[in-house]
């Protein structure tokens, strides 16, 4: 038994020396940007850029779009699922692993070659390009939203809660407003956190359709400076395990059992 603790530990702080000491490296790296002295003055320069500022801003607003149109679209999708075509589950997720096997490259020049002429010519204009954007964010982000709000049902009694609904009066509406909504509280908010992560951290479409996000940046800010793309690498570092702290501490405050509310 303690043979097989010790090498449970080795294996552990093995893993452990692999990830935190790159990332100490880029850490450090980071923060020696006026020689012999440890300051914070590239991060200084990237929160001063107002390129950063903007870019981290558009990226922001595209991945609050896409958290709630992908969720007004998955949610629904998913719950009919669950109540009415079980049978249609393998279809259904065999559909959302198709972005692990198309790459963003193609998906994006897929966008440009159909969506850049007649009859739907919306890469010629600003706010139409953004909602192509949005989409193509949606498409990439949907396995990691798709799977959290399936799992989130799958915690839920779902025939039950919709059956009791219907016998005090409620509607379609107000049966998922009310009631699926406010009990995927955890999985909704688990996916809305990792599909902000993937949007602020995504490159290939926002260059290719030509938006000012925050991948392109990080990008273009390494082609001509040193330390400020470590510093950089490092806040986008801290924001995701930010959103995975949220994610873990939110889950503690969930209900471990569904609940039927706000039917009257």
């Amino acid at each position: 038994m303690k043979k097989i603790n010790f090498w449970a530990w080795l294996w552990i702080v093995l893993g452990a020396v692999y990830f935190f000491l790159p990332l100490y490296g880029t850490l450090d790296f980071s923060l020696r940007e006026q020689r012999g002295v440890l300051s914070f003055l590239a991060y200084q320069n990237v929160l001063n850029d107002p390129r950063f500022r903007d870019s981290f801003t558009f990226s922001t607003l595209m991945a609050v779009a896409t958290i709630i149109v992908g969720l007004l679209l998955i949610v629904p999708t998913a719950y009919w699922v669950h109540l009415r075509l079980p049978q249609a589950r393998p279809i259904v997720e065999f559909i959302t692993l198709l972005p692990f096997v198309v790459p963003a490259i193609v998906l994006v020049f897929g966008f440009i070659r159909i969506y850049s002429g007649p009859p739907l010519a919306l890469t010629n204009s600003t706010t139409t390009t953004n909602a192509l954007l949005m989409f193509g964010y949606m498409v990439v982000a949907l396995p990691y939203t798709y799977r959290s709000v399936d799992a989130g049902l799958r915690a839920i009694d779902v025939r039950t809660l919709t059956e009791a609904a219907q016998s005090l009066g409620a509607g379609w509406f107000t049966i998922l407003f009310r009631i699926i909504f406010p009990n995927l509280r955890v999985a909704l908010l688990s996916g809305a956190f990792l599909t902000f992560a993937i949007v602020v951290g995504e490159f290939t479409l926002a260059n290719l359709l030509n938006r000012p996000a925050f991948g392109p940046y990080m990008v273009l800010l390494g082609q001509d400076r040193a330390y400020e793309p470590a510093a950089l690498s490092i806040m986008s570092f801290a924001l995701t395990w930010a959103a995975i702290g949220l994610i873990q501490l939110l889950s503690r405050g969930a209900p471990e059992q569904s609940q039927l509310g706000g039917v009257h």
